[in-house]
């Protein structure tokens, strides 16, 4: 009997834990808004959609870093940082001298970084539990804003672009990554998404210019403002 009640756990967990698995391992496929949300309201599934190794051939971290110039020194503040994809990987060009700010509403994203800053030893990355409207940053600390799949979720962008003014260093710069508002093989439906020129827009409205764009991210724009 024992045995039995024992398979029959086993199998119970399985039938539960088997969909979520396999939404995280097929991380690059387009999904709809239901899905989307299972995956956010677990946070194991979630990370392991963000940490799929798939993810590197159309976001290209590498790429996009190099891009960016980044110096030693310099701070950045990765708005919606989830489990650190980015955050981490910008920590090994600040050096010790920079500090990186990984920032994120979801308390399960912050308690992982956290894990992995204790057990991997960084000192150049804080995490910040910030507000959907707000990133609870010091004024005048940072020098690069990076907000990668994430604008289209902050509500009152207006607001969030106020704050970012006060809070960015004297030449500091904003940077936008998000999914083109079309139908992809990746990422969220287009109602989910922002068009690039709405974002250009909004951030024209705030008093920023686009700087720089970039073109070889095969589903996303890539847009860079002061």
């Amino acid at each position: 009997m024992t045995n039995v009640r024992g398979s029959m756990k086993f199998f119970v967990f399985i039938m539960i834990w088997l969909p979520a698995l396999a939404l995280a391992q097929n991380s690059p496929a387009s999904r709809n808004k239901e899905e989307i949300n299972k995956i956010h309201q677990d946070a194991q599934t979630y990370i392991s959609m963000l940490e799929n190794p798939q993810r590197d051939a159309e976001q290209k971290p590498e790429e996009v870093i190099k891009s960016l110039n980044i110096k030693k020194g310099d701070f950045i503040a990765d708005i919606g940082a989830g489990s650190g994809y980015f955050a981490f990987r910008f920590a090994r060009h600040v050096g010790a001298s920079g500090r990186i700010y990984a920032v994120d509403i979801n308390p399960d994203m912050i308690l992982h970084l956290n894990r992995h800053i204790r057990d991997t030893g960084i000192n150049n990355v804080a995490t910040v539990l910030s507000e959907a409207n707000d990133p609870l940053l010091s004024a005048n600390s940072i020098n690069l804003f990076f907000v990668c799949n994430t604008w289209h979720h902050i509500s009152d962008q207006s607001r969030y672009l106020t704050l970012m003014r006060k809070i960015l260093k004297p030449g500091g710069r904003i940077v936008i990554v998000d999914y083109k508002k079309e139908e992809l093989p990746v990422g969220p439906p287009p109602d989910m998404k922002m068009a690039r020129e709405e974002v250009i827009n909004g951030m024209q409205a705030a008093g920023f210019r686009l700087s720089r764009e970039h073109s070889f991210l095969p589903y996303q724009y890539f847009l860079e403002f002061r």
